[in-house]
């Protein structure tokens, strides 16, 4: 079958913590040959639909969706149009994603210093990133494949790019039934919902992701002033 390129996680200058346009999410995403990118910004949505509605512009499919911020830690919602509301359970969050049509994923799970939910904690998913390239260490991610294949969730792989030049380090090989030029944001989520993916990529280098964590600290230190 097919497989698509998708890069699901990437923030736009919409989130606090990141730089990039969505112009330049889209065309870096056609420079490294992805087939598809989801801009995923912190409880914001307005940018991913924009994204969504000019990827065909750079030969893309846009799906849309957003980071969101369950009191229990970091949610991505796939293939929705409506940003779910923050600060709810995690599950009644996963249960909102999937009446708004679209699919829940886990990213960065179990890493409590970037609000990732925890194993106690995610009783039902659709999906969990076991390759993110901002994780500082790969164990952590080894950690998220072994719960993913133990609980028989869709692995996905995501660059988690705060800047436009990590987009695409990172993504997930989707198994759709037609040729990826082609391809729907539905045909996207059933295929996420159905465990029809595979991971791809590698690690941003950590000099990279150091000089993320400190510009995080930094803003969130000139909040507080």
């Amino acid at each position: 079958m097919p497989t698509l390129a998708l890069d699901p996680h990437v923030h736009s200058a919409a989130s606090y913590d990141a730089t990039a346009r969505v112009p330049d999410v889209l065309e870096r995403a056609r420079e490294v040959g992805l087939d598809a990118v989801a801009v995923t910004d912190h409880d914001r949505i307005e940018a991913s639909l924009a994204a969504a509605r000019r990827a065909p512009e750079y030969g893309l499919l846009g799906v849309p969706g957003v980071e969101v911020s369950t009191a229990d830690g970091h949610l991505l919602a796939l293939g929705v149009e409506t940003c779910p509301p923050a600060d709810r359970p995690f599950a009644e969050t996963v249960a909102t994603v999937r009446d708004l049509g679209g699919v829940a994923v886990v990213p960065h799970p179990f890493q409590r210093l970037r609000h990732g939910v925890g194993k106690d904690v995610i009783e039902d998913c659709d999906g969990v990133e076991t390759l993110n390239a901002c994780s500082l260490f790969g164990y952590r991610n080894r950690a998220a494949e072994r719960f993913a294949t133990r609980r028989g969730y869709a692995r996905i792989g995501g660059s988690d790019a705060h800047s436009a030049r990590w987009v695409g380090r990172a993504y997930t090989e989707v198994e759709v039934p037609c040729d990826p030029d082609s391809a729907t944001v539905d045909a996207v989520v059933d295929a996420i919902r159905l465990g029809n993916t595979a991971v791809a990529g590698r690690r941003t280098p950590k000099r990279r992701y150091l000089c993320k964590y400190a510009r995080n600290a930094y803003v969130g230190a000139a909040s507080l002033l």
